[in-house]
């Protein structure tokens, strides 16, 4: 437990119980149809996973676990959960990755006069503030294999770290909202989740080479906490009906909070989670497409309403909110991720693609994400030589 005097500088519990209170409530279904939306969610995570393997040809190590589908990778769980449910699981891989950085803030504070207190004024303060954020996110979110959260009784996860998490009432509000196929739509979202479980269990290695890259982005930050709080209280505000987060003109107004906390050694490290993140992003869109047109009868109409969902945001506050908590280049990493999965696989084929899960050196820079061509030619005409 982070904390000074005995309170901890972010109250984890009353973040949660925030989040809890204020998130909006799901769409209005029955009891009998909401059971029947999870029974089919857990089917679609089975078979997505079957038609995952098939398609991109990756597997887990060590085959399969005894009573479950061929392909199963083994204590990997299914959640289907409700916006609070994954307000729990995200603010348990928060606590986990955070403690580095919450530590160093503790010392810095630590000498401060009056720290005890800041201590546990600043906790209340700051649970509170990313409470009012998680909300917001909790609502958005449609599904997530959650990496790096411990297991808890209510939350059980893998003993390696990992499971997939589906937001029942973010979908079928979704699929409501762009009136689609709801069972077609479901398939859709459970194909680009169930990929990303593929990546993690097919590719033992990637857990812990993208904890690393984050412990040391962590581990190098300087920013004074002051900074950062003031940084999360500008957009927990804004979610409170205050000011709006400042425009591109004013200041930093239009840095996102990562960006707040960038020294020249965090710039590189962030270049290649960057870069990792825009592949498994990509990829993910790249078999979701690859694989929807032989098992979802209305992909093409999905997609392009999703697509366009996606660029218009909801509004000019949900348009601030994802600049400032760095939404917006999660967007860009689909599309520049997805260009270069597709244009690899054009050129050396799945097998040859394959490749980049080798070993964190055969994973793309930033640049080469951008320039495909220059991946081939490092990663195939140095091994083929």
């Amino acid at each position: 437990m982070t904390s000074i005097g005995g309170a901890e500088m972010v109250d984890w519990k009353l973040a949660v119980a925030t989040a809890t209170r204020l998130v909006r409530p799901g769409p209005e279904i029955g009891r009998d149809a909401a059971r029947e939306v999870v029974a089919e969610l857990r089917r679609h995570a089975r078979t997505s996973e079957r038609h995952v393997r098939e398609f991109t040809r990756m597997a887990p190590p060590g085959g399969t676990s005894e009573g479950q589908d061929p392909g199963t990778p083994v204590d990997t769980p299914v959640l289907i959960v409700d916006r609070p449910g994954w307000v729990k699981a995200n603010v348990a891989g928060f606590r986990a990755l955070l403690g580095p950085l919450l530590e160093k803030m503790q010392d810095r504070r630590a000498g401060v006069p009056g720290g005890a207190v800041l201590g546990a004024v600043g906790g209340k303060v700051t649970g509170v503030e990313l409470g009012m954020l998680l909300s917001f996110l909790a609502s958005r979110v449609l599904g997530q294999y959650e990496t790096f959260a411990p297991a808890t009784r209510d939350l059980p996860g893998s003993a390696a770290g990992g499971r997939l998490l589906l937001v029942a009432p973010n979908i079928v509000h979704v699929e409501r909202e762009l009136d689609v196929h709801p069972h077609d739509f479901r398939l859709w979202v459970c194909l680009h989740e169930e990929t990303h479980r593929t990546q993690f269990t097919a590719v033992p290695w990637l857990r812990d080479h993208i904890e690393g890259e984050i412990q040391s982005f962590l581990g190098e930050t300087e920013v004074d906490p002051a900074t950062l709080l003031e940084r999360v209280r500008e957009a927990a505000q804004s979610l409170a009906g205050g000011r709006p987060p400042r425009d591109e003109g004013e200041g930093e107004g239009g840095r996102s909070i990562v960006d707040l906390v960038q020294t020249p050694a965090q710039r590189e490290i962030l270049g290649r989670l960057t870069a990792v993140m825009s592949l498994l992003e990509g990829h993910a869109d790249y078999v979701m497409d690859g694989v929807g047109p032989a098992v979802v009868p209305s992909v093409t109409e999905i997609r392009e309403k999703f697509q366009q969902r996606r660029a218009s945001g909801a509004g000019r506050l949900d348009a601030a909110l994802r600049k400032l908590l760095g939404l917006d280049a999660k967007l860009r990493q689909y599309r520049d991720g997805e260009r270069f999965v597709r244009a690899v696989v054009d050129t050396v084929g799945m097998d040859g693609f394959n490749r980049v899960w080798t070993s964190p050196n055969t994973l793309p820079t930033k640049a080469e994400i951008a320039k495909p061509a220059d991946w081939v030619a490092r990663v195939h005409r140095k091994s083929e030589a």
